[in-house]
């Protein structure tokens, strides 16, 4: 089955083929970075009118690479919630139309439920259950994978989400756009002992995390060593700050293999790209006899090709959709609007 996929909800226009939700034909990106970063972030309307201009000679491009026709295509799938709600609009609006024209079905998918499909085509040996640590840009979860199309979370961020975090202080170091990636480099040149900052104990649910104490505690030492005149170690404070998201995220992912007794622990999202994240998620499920599955980098960031992936079950498990289709803003990976 050959899904036409489509991702635009935030600053990356994609369309990808995928076939059978584990082979990617071809995933093509029309990135927006270097646009957005002499704002030193997305900014809605400019990524909205951006992808309009790419999306559709993006779609004929994807066709040209995978070397099929428009009759090829059995389904098409698009990103449907969340996101930057103007740029999520147009991917919807362009999947609706396609799929009308083409009188082929069309597959809602959620973005985040996409991230943890990234790992199908990473490791086509995968299969729920098991137990995926989301880290992303605007989210933080852990999630009971229990079937592809059925799952519980466990634990999320109570405000904040670790990217979030790390793109505000990179920014206010004033590292180039995006922040988390020029973070994560300059940490790996760093003490990460030489500045204390706090890990918040968040609620009742011992797998909740916050990350807003955390980002502040870090943004006021910036200001604090700007007002006295104080040299600050950049490298030595991202290490730091590094360490404690670290630190909160590691644990709380661990204890929660224990709860449900898997030995499958995948990662998705943009921070799992994280070096540190990555290593130290990988020693501490090591010594547990944990499976590993880690994405390749370029299967971390937005991509259409992880949006064919989860089509492909929501499709099994008949989750359509019709022309009244909408986007959100916000939306729990289990469907409620929030």
């Amino acid at each position: 089955m050959n899904i036409l996929a489509v991702e635009s909800s935030c600053d990356e226009t994609a369309v990808a083929i995928v076939a059978d939700g584990r082979k990617v034909l071809t995933d093509c990106i029309a990135s927006q970075v270097d646009l957005h970063r002499i704002y030193g972030g997305v900014v809605p309307e400019i990524a909205s009118r951006k992808h309009i201009e790419a999306i559709y000679a993006l779609a004929d491009k994807a066709l040209s690479q995978a070397n099929i026709t428009r009759k090829d295509i059995d389904a098409v799938a698009v990103t449907y919630a969340p996101g930057l709600i103007g740029a999520v609009l147009v991917g919807v609006n362009f999947s609706k139309a396609a799929a009308l024209a083409m009188g082929k079905p069309l597959i809602p998918v959620h973005h985040i439920r996409g991230h943890i499909a990234a790992n199908y085509l990473a490791f086509p040996e995968l299969k729920p259950p098991f137990l995926c640590l989301v880290v992303s840009g605007g989210h933080t979860l852990i999630v009971d994978v229990q079937e592809y199309t059925k799952m519980q979370i466990l634990g999320s961020t109570l405000d904040d989400a670790a990217g979030e975090s790390f793109d505000k202080v990179a920014r206010v170091l004033d590292m180039p756009y995006p922040g988390g990636a020029a973070l994560d480099k300059a940490a790996q040149l760093g003490d990460e002992t030489k500045y204390p900052l706090p890990r918040a104990k968040a609620g009742d649910n011992p797998y909740d995390m916050s990350f807003s104490g955390l980002k502040t505690a870090a943004l006021n030492l910036i200001h604090h060593a700007q007002q006295v005149n104080e040299e600050l170690d950049v490298n030595s404070l991202c290490a730091s700050f590094s360490a404690a998201v670290s630190e909160s995220l590691i644990p709380k992912t661990i204890a929660a293999l224990k709860q449900t007794g898997y030995h499958k622990l995948a990662v998705a999202g943009g921070v799992a790209a994280n070096s540190k994240i990555r290593k130290e998620l990988m020693d501490a499920a090591s010594a547990l006899g944990i499976q590993v599955y880690l994405p390749p980098l370029s299967l971390c960031g937005d991509n259409a090709a992880m949006i064919g992936a989860q089509a492909y079950y929501e499709y099994l498990s008949g989750n359509l959709a019709d022309m009244s289709l909408n986007a959100y803003a916000t939306k729990s990976i289990l469907g409620e609007i929030i």
